[in-house]
């Protein structure tokens, strides 16, 4: 089976600029040859706490959707939304001084850029099995 060049990028949520301190919160991944733009989102709100004790994780969490919507050309997404999936992907990928902020973004080679989106998110985003 052909594997297919990918490029992934870990969405974060820093609750507090000025610290600069952070969790992983959900992924994105882009492959052009298969035509693919997807993302999976897990906040955990007991981390969230452990950074910010204030901080809202139902807002924090619709913003992480919001991010998810654009990536899914949801119809509430705006002009974003609208954009071909590479403009919406480097859209998402951007770098940002707010509460949700992109990751570098990197590559790989992948034959299923869906499961691919699901691995990421067990490797680099859920709570470590302990």
């Amino acid at each position: 089976m052909t594997r297919d060049t990918f490029e992934y990028a870990v969405l974060r949520v820093v609750p507090r600029i000025e610290r600069g301190e952070s969790l992983n919160a959900g992924v994105l991944v882009y492959c052009r040859q298969r035509d693919y733009l997807g993302s999976k989102l897990y906040l955990d709100a007991d981390r969230l706490r452990a950074l910010d004790p204030t901080a809202d994780p139902a807002a924090i969490g619709r913003a992480l959707q919001a991010a998810a919507d654009v990536c899914a050309a949801d119809p509430g997404a705006g002009a974003a939304g609208r954009e071909a999936l590479g403009s919406r992907f480097r859209w998402l990928t951007a770098p940002r001084s707010t509460v949700i902020q992109p990751g570098p973004v990197h590559t790989g080679l992948t034959t299923d850029p869906e499961a691919e989106t699901e691995r990421l998110l067990g490797l680099l985003v859920l709570p470590v099995p302990g």
